[in-house]
């Protein structure tokens, strides 16, 4: 099975039309159940659905050292290379890049990744909330655009005094007395229901992003589960866990220790059906077991 489906020449930078929003264009076909499931069921976090996958690092740990080989100060790591594999899969398999908003379902031609990163491991150390931005356009590989990404914001957190753009504005909000940011959260959520959420709040904001990615294996925890938000448009949020020895069984009964993960994936099930995502988590084995896809360019199509 190829990941270039018929439904990837949508992926293209299209013209805005009555009923889309900056950050997505309106999904007008539509079945029925799919039109009613906002009305029957409209909170994000009564929708999820959750999958785990464990995932053999033979294959990324020798793509790793290749890409280390010239001893670089900021290393190519696991978080970089499953960062790279979901920007991949939402760029062939688009239909991962939705979201429901006012009771309709849009999709996202840009893809974003939001992470937290922290300034210092301990527990006084602040986090920074940051957005990596991956361009479907360019030629240069999904890999090397997180990976330049990631190595911009580690630098600027971790070796300046500079705060994000996101703690910046809530710390100004936070100031408020409590009636009038209560009154001014209403009028966002109501802006966002209508589509006229501001930009400028969206661009810096880690819910109205493509997915959220939780790396719990930096700070050594084992979590397969995050739940969703009903603030924003996050439809995807994973967890990626502790690097470990774990056993694998072949078909003839033997056993094999290798270094493995686990990732715990949580989707917005209103946004594709069982069928799509199974396909989809398929297409991000493939593209774990065989790393060097990613140093393509992200609309190159694989099979899987």
């Amino acid at each position: 099975m190829s990941a270039q489906p018929k439904e990837s020449k949508d992926n293209k930078k299209r013209k805005r039309r009555r009923g889309d929003r900056y950050d997505g264009r309106l999904v007008r076909d539509l079945d029925t159940m799919h039109v009613l499931m906002p009305f029957l069921i409209p909170r994000r976090t009564d929708n999820e659905a959750v999958l785990n996958e464990v995932i053999d690092l033979t294959a990324i740990e020798a793509y790793l050292e290749k890409k280390n080989e010239g001893n670089p100060e900021f290393k190519y790591t696991f978080f970089h290379v499953i960062c790279a594999a979901t920007a991949k899969t939402f760029a062939l398999r688009p239909r991962m890049n939705r979201f429901y908003a006012g009771n309709r379902l849009y999709e996202r031609d840009d893809i974003t990744l939001s992470f937290v990163v922290k300034k210092k491991f301990s527990d006084e150390g602040e986090e920074v909330l940051s957005i990596v931005r991956v361009d479907k356009e360019t030629d240069v590989s999904p890999v090397e655009q997180v990976y330049q990404q990631v190595k911009k914001i580690v630098y600027s957190v971790r070796h300046t005094n500079e705060t994000d753009k996101t703690t910046d504005v809530m710390d100004i909000i936070i100031k408020l007395p409590r009636p009038i940011l209560k009154l001014l959260v209403k009028l966002l959520r109501w802006l966002d229901y209508h589509g006229w959420y501001p930009k400028v709040f969206a661009e810096i904001d880690p819910y109205y992003t493509s997915v959220f990615i939780s790396n719990l294996g930096s700070i050594k925890m084992r979590a397969n589960y995050h739940h969703l938000t009903n603030w924003g448009t996050n439809s995807v949020f994973v967890v990626v866990g502790e690097k470990k020895p774990t056993p694998f069984f072949s078909e003839d009964g033997t056993v094999t220790m290798k270094n493995a993960l686990e990732l715990g994936i949580t989707i917005d099930e209103r946004i594709a059906d069982g069928y799509y995502f199974a396909n989809s988590l398929r297409l991000v084995r493939r593209l774990l077991a065989e790393p060097e896809l990613l140093d393509l360019p992200i609309m190159s199509p694989v099979e899987y």
